[in-house]
């Protein structure tokens, strides 16, 4: 497979050039023109490497009307994923081999490179650790409580001192549940008109500083998910100055939305941590630029319709993002002059590539032909590749199609 005359723009290697792709036995062969004839035609095309999602919620097993590992599969690649990490907020929980054995030897078989995070603890009760010895022997690549805030101390301080042991980063939902009146909506005016009182930033705030001291004395790398307020932002990059391994995920709609958004979008822009005031986003922009932001993650959550057509307080949290991260990252990142199509793709390849220790994440010779072509031009969010359609975003005019994702040197995705 030779690809003509295509933008390359890899990250990790700082190269951003016109050239020709050559693709053999699923790997990069060659990034230098071709006189040899191509079969497909990159003219007026960028390609990147293949998008890795470190916070992704695959609903399987166990809620599978929400989504499974082949649907969650399906819309990863429209958006052009081609690794992602599952959390572990199954059912039953991923805390146990025998559950993360079956999960990981189906997920061998779907089109993307499936990698996954295994509980921090037991049924995620706080109670006592998971044998992480045994699940780091099995594969995954991480540990977290992803939905459940950790709220005991020292048994998450003995959980970053096994982790740094096994060298995988434990990351860390960050909302203090005694803080939070009502989840899913910012405590500020939005809650106030919907008669809530909301969740505030504080809530966060004070478990990003437990965990960031945490790390410091640990040395373990902790990774502080979905980061949603200015103090978090603040927080990470004070631990980040004192040499602390400390991460932190952005997601798309913290980046591009406010809490605003819950006005017109209802249940829709519910999540947890909510969407914050205009502040706490351009904070999150300004994290992204300055590198205290290390990934953009979609923490893409599945529901269906029914669910989020309850009212406010029962309907769940959570929005589908796999689908929409490019094109809400062009538009409020890279048009606004917020970061440069180079640092933007950094935070969907190279760094989640690095802090997950995947051999993916680059457009490199020798490396596996994971790759996104996508151009810029404008687009209406329309219907999922995902079982569940919960978005905000829905009929939003944005820009950037993904065009063809390849993965392990094939095409798995083309699109319109």
């Amino acid at each position: 497979m030779i690809i003509k005359n295509i933008r390359v723009v890899n990250p990790k290697t700082h190269w951003d050039a016109i050239t020709d792709i050559t693709i053999k036995d699923g790997l990069i062969a060659s990034l230098e023109p071709t006189d040899a004839p191509g079969d497909l035609d990159g003219t007026g095309l960028i390609a990147a490497p293949g998008f890795i999602d470190t916070h992704v919620h695959f609903r399987d097993p166990g809620q599978t009307h929400k989504e499974d590992i082949a649907s969650g599969s399906s819309a990863a690649l429209a958006g052009g994923y081609t690794s992602v990490v599952t959390m572990a907020n199954t059912r039953p929980i991923l805390d146990n081999v025998e559950v993360v054995e079956d999960y990981l030897t189906r997920a061998k078989a779907m089109p993307i490179h499936i990698y996954t995070v295994a509980a921090l603890t037991k049924g995620f009760k706080s109670e006592s650790l998971t044998d992480m010895d045994a699940l780091k022997q099995l594969g995954v690549v991480g540990f977290s409580d992803d939905g459940i805030p950790n709220t005991k101390t020292a048994l998450i301080y003995d959980g970053l001192k096994k982790a740094k042991a096994l060298d995988v980063p434990v990351s860390f939902h960050e909302e203090d549940p005694t803080l939070n009146r009502e989840n899913g909506v910012n405590a500020g005016d939005v809650a106030a008109s919907l008669g809530l009182c909301g969740a505030p930033g504080v809530a966060e705030d004070v478990l990003v500083a437990r965990d960031g001291v945490l790390c410091c004395h640990t040395g373990a790398k902790v990774v502080i998910q979905h980061i949603s307020s200015k103090g978090a932002v603040d927080l990470v990059r004070y631990f980040k100055s004192r040499g602390a391994s400390i991460y932190a995920e952005a997601t798309p709609h913290h980046f591009s939305s406010t809490e605003d958004l819950v006005l017109s979008q209802g249940t829709l822009a519910k999540m947890n941590p909510p969407l914050r005031t205009e502040a706490d986003r351009c904070a999150i922009v300004e994290g992204l630029a300055d590198g205290t932001i290390d990934c953009i993650a979609t923490d893409h959550a599945p529901h269906a319709a029914e669910e989020k057509a309850q009212d406010f307080v029962k309907a769940p949290s959570g929005i589908i993002g796999l689908e929409t991260a490019l094109s809400l990252g062009l538009v409020h990142l890279v048009d606004t002059g917020a970061l440069s199509l180079m640092e933007f793709l950094r935070k969907l390849t190279s760094n989640p590539a690095a802090l997950y220790q995947l051999r993916a994440g680059s457009l490199e010779v020798g490396m596996p032909a994971d790759i996104t072509i996508f151009d810029m031009l404008p687009r209406t969010v329309g219907e999922s590749h995902s079982k569940s359609d919960n978005t905000p975003y829905q009929g939003v005019e944005l820009k950037g199609n993904v065009r063809y994702t390849f993965v392990d040197g094939e095409i798995k995705f083309q699109g319109k």
